[in-house]
């Protein structure tokens, strides 16, 4: 079961999100506040998988919440809910160690594969703005670009896991593409944040183009 707590100051959009992820059977919302620092809170005391973050709340906001939260439990996701494709505080907030966000206009079958691929450790990118993205994190990303040396610890298979996830595939579609396991996949992922020091499969993303293994965006 994936237990998720909801952190959004629009008591309608909350409640929505709330009914469409409780239809679920393998999602549980365990968690509802209205603020960041609420969220802060009730992230220590109840451990969700992942907690579905509005960037905009009053008080402690949710890029400085998503901050605290994921320096404290490396266990814990934070999506990003957001009505902007790209702003400020979406980058902000991926920067503090969100794994990806979701438009708050998206479709309901959008909002539960995303919950899902966080939980299960991948990132979850608005493909029309994903490019946008890798090309500022290229250049001002906080995480230093992957040494010669670094890169050379990589196996041959662990680099080609390393550029699927960078072209935005999930673990079954890497599978799938490679003809290995769904575990064998996630173990060469765990080997390659492991080999290059990386928090996440965003960061990942990140150091493969910075890496010279994917070309310029």
């Amino acid at each position: 079961m994936i237990r998720v707590l909801l952190a959004d100051d629009q008591p309608l959009v909350r409640s929505g999100i709330a009914m469409l992820l409780a239809a679920e059977t393998d999602i549980e919302v365990v968690g509802e506040c209205d603020d960041g620092a609420a969220a802060i809170e009730l992230a220590r005391r109840i451990r969700p998988d992942v907690v579905l973050m509005d960037v905009r709340m009053p008080g402690i906001d949710g890029v400085a919440a998503t901050r605290q939260i994921t320096a404290e439990a490396a266990g814990m996701r934070v999506l990003v809910l957001t009505s902007y494709h790209v702003d400020d505080a979406v980058r902000a907030a991926l920067r503090a160690g969100a794994s990806g966000f979701l438009l708050k206009d998206a479709v309901p079958d959008e909002l539960t594969l995303a919950v899902r691929a966080v939980a299960a450790g991948e990132a979850w990118l608005d493909p029309a703005v994903t490019r946008a993205l890798l090309t500022e994190f290229a250049a001002l990303g906080e995480h230093r670009a992957p040494t010669t040396a670094e890169l050379g610890r990589l196996t041959d298979r662990e680099r080609q896991v390393l550029v699927q996830v960078a072209h935005g595939l999930s673990n079954a579609e890497i599978a799938a593409r490679l003809h290995i396991g769904d575990a064998t996949v996630k173990t060469h992922v765990g080997r390659v944040l492991m080999k290059l020091g990386l928090r996440d499969r965003a960061q990942a993303v990140a150091a493969a183009y910075r890496g010279g293994l994917m070309p310029p965006v």
